[in-house]
């Protein structure tokens, strides 16, 4: 019996150490989480349970689509309209770019990036180049609205802003951005696609209609309009009578790095040596931008958002750091982390490669965007 036991718990801990090799953004956040808990004593309302609601819902029904075709439909309909692979890659670049200013960086990702690995595998291509463009254009683009991500509603709230206040600090970072997606775009391979996919027929029109109304749902209660709660247990009993499977199907992994990152900066902020050195340099216009970017590469934008806003009175370079500083490490933007998920889930051979790439585009982009704007913050 003791034989059994100590077998189990030897496979058990193989197990996690599998997953800790081969997911390093969880591997990270898990460490940090745990190392964070000998400083501070975690607390349950440090979790943002708003977040992991709408993904959860947000997963469920993009599995959905993908088991319905409806995303091959959308994929076929834009290879079919575009004459080579570039041209392919910057419709993906640009709806990422101006849906994230509408249902925010991270939905924008989590329903379009499983659109581009769909037309990457009907036209054969590797389109890693193009998913970290278009993670980068997700939170480039969301920067220009209160909407468009979870630390510019945090702040725009937070502040009292106008909407000319909100508008104007961000209008040459995400112009600027615009041009430089399309500079970096022309490294993406081109060939010609002499394809003629046939069109994809949706066979379930009820289903189909049932899941896209549950999503217009899901996004009225990221604004909250609808009440998220009960969208969340309206998912789970629509998925629980039309299809068990996708319960399956949801990466529950993402939700536990998110947790982890929670509580990491939850316990980090509850240290008084933390909080009393960053009152003490936060005395200015120009050390709040720059603590924004660099600490956003540390512990994500939206958390650094919520952390420096207690420390100062800068909002307009707290507002462009953190929105700067939601390129360069991948953990900068938590959005970030969802698309290397879905990239790595489907070539899980490709991740060394994948973080690499990521992160010289990355920090290449944050080093010129934070020079840049550097001068508009007087």
């Amino acid at each position: 019996m003791s034989t059994q036991l100590l077998k189990l718990k030897t496979s058990k801990l193989q197990y996690l150490l599998t997953i800790l090799k081969n997911d390093p953004v969880f591997s990270l956040s898990f460490i940090l989480a745990l190392l964070s808990c000998f400083f501070a004593y975690p607390k349950i309302d440090y979790i943002d349970f708003k977040v992991l609601a709408c993904l959860f819902n947000l997963m469920i029904v993009v599995k959905a689509f993908e088991e319905l075709r409806l995303l091959d439909k959308f994929a076929v309909s834009i290879i079919n309209g575009c004459t080579d692979s570039r041209k392919v890659s910057l419709i993906m670049i640009l709806l990422s770019f101006f849906a994230s200013m509408v249902i925010t960086n991270d939905i924008s990702l989590i329903t379009l990036v499983p659109l581009t690995l769909i037309i990457g595998r009907k036209t054969n291509t590797n389109v890693l180049l193009t998913v970290i463009l278009q993670t980068m254009a997700a939170n480039i683009g969301s920067s220009l609205t209160p909407m468009g991500n979870p630390q510019n509603l945090y702040i725009f709230s937070y502040y009292k802003l106008t909407a000319s206040q909100f508008f104007v600090p961000l209008i040459l970072f995400v112009v600027s951005g615009l041009i430089w997606l399309y500079i970096l775009n022309l490294k993406t391979p081109k060939f010609d696609l002499n394809i003629a996919l046939d069109s994809i027929e949706i066979k379930d029109g009820l289903k189909t209609s049932i899941w896209a109304i549950l999503f217009c749902i899901i996004i009225l209660s990221v604004f909250g309009v609808v009440n998220y709660t009960a969208v969340l247990f309206l998912t789970v009993a629509l998925t629980f009578v039309i299809n068990k499977g996708l319960f399956r199907k949801v990466d529950y992994l993402l939700l536990i790095t998110f947790i982890c990152f929670f509580i990491f900066i939850g316990n980090m902020s509850s240290i008084p040596a933390i909080t009393n050195f960053m009152k003490s340099h936060l005395e200015s216009s120009r050390s709040t931008y720059f603590c924004a970017i660099l600490l956003s590469q540390i512990v994500s934008n939206v958390p650094c958002s919520i952390f420096l806003s207690k420390f100062t009175c800068y909002w307009r370079e707290l507002l462009l750091g953190v929105n700067i500083g939601g390129l360069g490490t991948i953990i900068a933007s938590l959005a970030s982390v969802i698309s290397y998920k879905l990239y790595v889930r489907e070539n899980p051979e490709s991740s060394g490669k994948y973080l690499i790439k990521f992160s010289i585009y990355n920090l290449l982009s944050l080093a010129i965007f934070t020079i840049i704007n550097y001068f508009i913050i007087g």
